[in-house]
């Protein structure tokens, strides 16, 4: 099998030639570190693993938008990206300092008159047909990723706690701002999926350790609802399209919603938060599963052994009969010794079939 063979293979719940291995990246230190240990600055052709580092995504934007005039006091060493959130670069990606453009808007109308970039602009996405086919000429599937799909980049504009506050108190104002962004993606989902993509990489973090961030109807009503309508839009040009979607922490309360408004695969599935061999007994039938091992635990401070072990355990639990790409779940940190990434991947090709 190519390696794009064996992603959707086992994505759609069917045995493969052996388990297919994701490193899933690194944090910019870990990176830093990465290239100075083994000269490479491709991990995923360092490693041999069944992903590509490339993936399909829209260019950035050409366009100027004076995005500082939405904030106040803004820090000089301050960045801000397409969406006009404003970020203080920390020593660790999970340090840097978000700060939303809108917190201080009390109207809809400053909702309304907010400007997002252009992404419908044809230059943003004319490249996607040949960026599809260079992925495919290449033997690897084609991961669309648009993360952060609609409620992160909206409490990223209007701030967490402002946004969590409108969905009681103003809620025109969240559906003004969920609605924008919302339309935007599906937007952007047709486009993917016209574009040839194989998997459309969807996600929002809405779990923490051990809870939601919100209750399940909260949680559809906002979001799920939305989140229906960007995958309608993929699956109405192109029905085969694999849905994969990522929250980090405990989203168990929503899984079977999720899968009704059409997921396929469900990442990173930590282990810190949910059993996966849980999950696998409960919704093996109708999920797969992209991740599984926990970078909190036995990547960063276990031994090689250890790492080993665990990766054994997940394939033999998780991977039985298909349905899994394993992959640590998350980027992997610089307290993350090289040793152990080896370790993972040595483990994932001699238990996951590769010397078979």
């Amino acid at each position: 099998m190519t390696h794009r063979e064996r992603i959707l293979t086992v994505l759609n719940r069917k045995p493969a030639d052996r388990v297919p291995i994701d490193i899933a990246g690194f944090n910019r230190e870990a990176y830093r570190l990465f290239v100075e240990k083994t000269g490479s600055h491709n991990p995923m052709e360092y490693f041999n693993v069944d992903t590509d580092w490339r993936g399909v995504g829209f260019t950035a934007s050409k366009e100027t938008i004076d995005h500082r005039a939405f904030h106040r006091n803004l820090p000089e060493n301050a960045s801000i990206n397409e969406w006009g959130t404003a970020f203080v670069r920390g020593s660790n990606p999970a340090y840097d300092h978000f700060i939303a453009p809108l917190t201080y808007a009390a109207t809809v109308k400053e909702i309304e008159d907010y400007p997002l970039h252009d992404i419908t602009a044809p230059y943003r996405h004319e490249h996607l047909e040949n960026s599809v086919k260079s992925i495919h000429d290449d033997g690897y599937a084609a991961f669309a990723g648009m993360a952060c799909t609609i409620f992160e980049v909206s409490w990223q504009i209007r701030g967490y706690n402002e946004l969590m506050m409108d969905f009681y108190d103003n809620p025109e104002m969240a559906e003004c701002l969920l609605n924008r962004i919302t339309d935007l993606r599906c937007f952007m989902a047709r486009r993917y999926a016209e574009a040839g993509a194989d998997i459309l990489g969807l996600g929002d973090d809405v779990g923490m350790e051990d809870r939601l961030m919100m209750s399940p109807s909260v949680w559809y009503k906002w979001l799920g609802s939305r989140l229906a309508k960007v995958i309608r839009a993929a699956r109405e040009v192109k029905p085969d399209i694999i849905i994969h979607y990522h929250s980090d922490g405990y989203i168990e309360p929503i899984i079977l919603k999720l899968i009704e408004i059409g997921l396929n695969v469900l990442n990173p599935v930590q282990p810190e938060c949910m059993n996966p061999a849980k999950l696998k007994n409960m919704y093996g039938d109708q999920l797969a599963f992209w991740g599984t091992m926990g970078i909190q635990g036995t990547m960063p401070f276990g031994t090689t052994d250890d790492v080993r072990k665990e990766v054994k355990e997940r394939i033999e639990t998780v991977g039985k009969g298909g349905g899994l790409v394993i992959a640590p779940t998350h980027v992997l940190a610089p307290e993350v010794p090289i040793e152990n990434i080896a370790a993972f991947v040595d483990a994932a090709k001699a238990y996951g079939g590769w010397n078979s």
